[in-house]
């Protein structure tokens, strides 16, 4: 077995971590972004596998990427513009607190279908068409709809058709499976507080693990098997999620 010791900022960090108006974002911005298109950025990992989807389905031809990786100036510029704009009400349904964004994390994309007009709050993302072939496929390459209808008492945002967030495989399927939100799925995967008992799922015959792992005042250390692949995140709230592969 391998230890690995996590520092406290490791918290703060990594595809789990939960953005919203109780959790804000821990820094400036991400370590590593890459542009998708255009200027639209997201963190490596988000975007890499965001292409491999897009191309299986030839989804560039038809959608766009409105808004990737956001500083706070320009989510403060935005929640400015459109509380003048749109008033307060609308801004608190669509538009995050400046600081408490998944935009400032880099692991969030807003999409649209390609058209005359686009509106960069409220892009058109249909069920159907090729839109709807990237919903089937998003969980395969880690990515949930963050912001599902029937869930706004949770989230504390509005049904946002548009708006994909990364969460790495396989706790995108396990959220697809389970019907969870991110705060719904932080929250169920405490359960699983051991590696002895984690909760598993097989992707292509292969079994995975997932357990959470408390964090500790100033270090955590966490034995993981190392000669399997293995990931931990951050949650951004009071622990992390050690995934392991089989």
């Amino acid at each position: 077995m391998k230890r690995i010791q996590l520092s406290r900022d490791a918290l703060y960090r990594g595809p789990l971590i939960l953005v919203n108006a109780l959790h804000g974002v821990a820094f400036d911005r991400p370590e590593t972004l890459t542009p998708v298109a255009d200027n639209v950025l997201l963190e490596k990992q988000a975007s890499s596998l965001l292409n491999e989807l897009m191309r299986e389905i030839g989804g560039w031809d038809s959608i766009v990427p409105v808004s990737g990786w956001r500083s706070m100036a320009e989510q403060q510029a935005i929640w400015d513009d459109c509380l003048r704009e749109s008033g307060q009400e609308y801004t608190r349904t669509y538009v995050a607190l400046p600081g408490h964004s998944e935009h400032q994390t880099g692991l969030a994309i807003d999409l649209g279908l390609r058209g005359e007009h686009i509106d960069f709050i409220c892009p058109d993302f249909p069920d159907t068409g090729i839109c709807g072939q990237f919903r089937k496929l998003a969980a395969k390459y880690g990515f949930i709809l963050r912001y599902p209808p029937g869930k706004e008492a949770v989230t504390g945002i509005g049904c946002e058709p548009w708006h994909f967030r990364y969460v790495g495989i396989p706790h995108a399927r396990i959220m697809e499976e389970n019907r969870q939100t991110l705060e719904e799925y932080t929250e169920y995967i405490r359960q699983f507080d051991s590696p002895v008992h984690p909760c598993c799922i097989r992707i292509g015959g292969r079994a995975i693990y997932v357990s959470y792992v408390p964090a500790a005042p100033e270090e955590t250390v966490i034995e993981v098997n190392e000669t399997a692949p293995f990931h931990i995140s951050g949650n951004n709230v009071d622990g992390f999620v050690l995934t392991q592969w089989a």
